[in-house]
């Protein structure tokens, strides 16, 4: 134990050094849900010098889905002989005529799954049903849901489809600079997401340095890796360089994982999705391909697009983004809580506005602020 606060209060200090020589704000981004998580529950944010503000992106892959694709999966769920399969985070958030877990209450067929393949076996002891696999989440989940698909289409399944929502991260964070510009922003760095490196690779950070010149470091989960990855930031900023580091190298290689990429770019291929908050990004999903159209959801139902309604008064948009904190939102910590979420990034155990609410919330009622109209308006 003193070992690991030695060598954390030593990232600590080489963090302070680079903050002290700069001499002014500097604002990076972590662009992972858990390592939003580890720094609110470590008290990591109070631990770094003032003037280093670490700020979270769309790195929730629960809270940058679309609300239209929410409203899909919970218009789905109510069609007859359907049983939905998904991940518990998806179950409380909201959608225009409810959540998924109302629609339990109300005698829809939804299972909480921990492996894509047990839809896929759901769908062979229950031939009679239609079994549906509401899938999200970034790089670091698309193999498991691609598994399934290529477990069904080796089985002959007819019955067992996948509504898939899945999404890149390079794409989004270069739409962050793109859309809202690093300027406007003041983003001066990114904490890359380590569990989406380890299957992309270090390299496909590449032309975030070559073509905006931004500082990316791929680190780990505890406080004193994401010191690390900080303190490397802050000298780079220092010394006007703009490199990539790899402070992650057991887990992350330059190239990434080959099996896990071949199975992804055999089902699927990239398109334009929406993101919550962001809106449409070219290239920043995936899509099932048309060899394995008996398997998209979308096509087997012929679902329309529905349209993106975000809650009355939610900024969960601008806090992923890294636009806005969660206590700007009147919302937060009256009417929207963890146990009555209004917007999905206080539903999600690796939302921003959860971790807010858990670790940072201030006096909320001190303040005396009531919303609720806000919400019924």
């Amino acid at each position: 134990m003193n070992d690991l606060r030695s060598t954390t209060q030593r990232a600590l200090d080489r963090l302070k050094r680079a903050a002290d020589t700069l001499g002014r704000d500097v604002k990076l981004m972590e662009v992972c849900g858990t390592h939003t998580m580890s720094a609110f529950r470590s008290g990591l944010h109070a631990l770094i010098p003032d003037n280093v503000k670490l700020i979270s992106g769309p790195g929730c892959p629960v809270c940058v889905t679309a609300q239209g694709d929410i409203d899909q999966m919970i218009a789905i769920s109510g069609e007859p002989d359907v049983v939905l399969c998904t991940y518990g985070d998806m179950m409380r958030v909201p959608g225009k005529h409810g959540s998924l877990e109302a629609m339990r209450c109300k005698g829809a067929r939804i299972e909480v799954i921990y492996s894509t393949l047990e839809a896929v076996q759901l769908a062979q002891r229950q031939p009679n049903s239609r079994v549906v696999l509401a899938a999200v989440g970034f790089e670091t989940t698309t193999p498991p849901t691609a598994a399934a698909i290529d477990a069904a289409a080796k089985l002959g399944l007819k019955n067992f489809s996948v509504l898939a929502s899945h999404k890149l991260v390079v794409p989004a964070m270069t739409a962050l600079l793109d859309s809202v510009g690093d300027d406007t922003t003041g983003i001066e760095g990114f904490l890359c997401p380590g569990h989406v490196s380890v299957i992309i690779g270090s390299d496909a950070y590449q032309p975030l340095i070559d073509t905006y010149r931004m500082p990316c470091v791929i680190g780990g989960f505890e406080p004193m890796l994401m010191a690390d990855g900080m303190a490397s930031l802050v000298e780079q900023v220092v010394a006007g360089e703009a490199k990539l580091e790899n402070l992650y190298p057991e887990a992350v290689t330059p190239g990434g994982n080959p099996v896990a990429q071949e199975l992804i770019d055999r089902i699927f291929e990239p398109d334009e999705v929406r993101w919550r908050g962001v809106g449409p990004i070219p290239g920043s999903g995936l899509a099932i391909r048309d060899e394995y159209a008996a398997y998209d959801a979308r096509k087997v139902f012929a679902l329309d697009d529905m349209p993106d309604r975000e809650p009355n008064g939610c900024i969960c948009g601008q806090v992923i983004a890294g636009l806005a904190n969660p206590d700007g939102c009147s919302l937060f910590g009256t009417v929207c809580t963890p146990v009555r979420p209004i917007g999905p990034c206080m539903v999600s155990g690796e939302g921003t506005c959860q971790a807010w609410f858990k670790y940072q919330r201030p006096a909320i009622a001190a303040r005396g602020r009531v919303a609720k109209e806000v919400v019924t308006a």
